[in-house]
Order: C-alpha cells, then structure tokens, then sequence
C-alpha cells in the first residue's frame, strides 16, 4: 500500500467515525482534514509529496531536546506549572537516583535530565510555533514569581524567551513571512 492509499484510509475511517457520530462530511472534506492532520496545506499538495518515492538514506523526523535539570520540584514548577507542559515518562534507575523525565505540550516534546553527562545546563532550544502571543498572554496571566517574559520583535520573527531555573533557554519564536 502506497502512503497516499494509506492517507485515502485514514480518510475512509475518519468519515466513518464521523458517521458514527453523526457527522457527516463528504469524501472531499475527509481527505483535506487528513491532509491538514499530515502537515499539509490541501489535499493535492499532500498527493504530491506523499507519491514521491522514498529516498534511501537518513529520514530525520523530530528533534527531542535534553536539557539539565537540578531540582525535580523546581523542574515541575516551572515546565508543568508555568509553561503549561505535561509530564510523560519517568526514569530512574532505581529510588534515589537522578530523574530522566518528558514533558510535551501542543508538539512540543522536551526530555528533561538530572544526569550529569546528558546535557550542559545553560543551553538554548529555538521552537518555531504559531501562537506566540497569545502563548506570551497565557503566561503573563499566570503571574510567575520568577518571569516575566516579553515578545520581541526579530528580523526572522517574534521570539518570546524564557529561562529555566537551571539557566537553560527556550526561545519560542513566530516565524514572519517573508
């Protein structure tokens, strides 16, 4: 099965889980929302990428920051709390030892780290996103002890930047057309 017969299925089965619901949308509707599930804009473009045949070699498909973390409770507070993340799995090698955690939000997936050797604390993650001011209003609203972030206005685009309490920086940034 060709990866446009799989996004065709996937149509299939969204119409008919719609259906169940009793939604009805045509085969037309199903196929563009499949299309935008994927990443892309219409239907047609998302034909077009997903015919072409499958280059050999490396496939790159997400990048997952590890960042150096020193306190799970300061972690927590400021990832899930502050940033509005998720925690996901959790990592010890056993009770007492460092933490390896995930936390995600909206696409985002960070691996945060207690380990010495997995990452230099004082890092910088650049996470291209949509929603950067509204994203900038959720967290003012919060009234952080510790941040107070502000947008600024780049030549590449608006960039809200915030630090942990282990020095690292997530530079959010809204990408301006250009």
């Amino acid at each position: 099965m060709t990866t446009v017969d799989q996004a065709k299925a996937m149509a299939k089965r969204l119409r008919a889980a719609l259906a169940a619901r009793n939604l009805a949308v045509p085969h037309a509707t199903a196929l563009e929302l499949v299309a935008a599930g994927l990443g892309y804009d219409d239907w047609n473009t998302a034909c077009a990428a997903l015919d072409r045949p499958a280059k050999i070699g490396p496939r790159f498909v997400e990048a997952i920051p590890i960042l150096r973390i020193f306190d799970e409770a300061k972690a927590r507070e400021f990832y899930c709390g502050f940033l509005g993340f998720e925690a996901g799995f959790e990592h010890r090698f056993e009770p007492g030892q460092p933490l390896y955690m995930e936390v995600a939000r909206a696409g985002l997936r960070l691996h945060l780290s207690e380990h010495h050797g997995d990452a230099s604390p004082g890092s910088t993650v650049f996470v291209p996103m949509r929603g950067v001011h509204a994203y900038h209003r959720e967290l003012t609203a919060k009234r952080y002890g510790y941040a107070r972030p502000g947008v600024d206005q780049a030549p590449w685009g608006d960039v809200l930047e915030v630090a942990d309490p282990f020095g690292n920086r997530l530079r959010f940034c809204e990408r301006r057309d250009g």
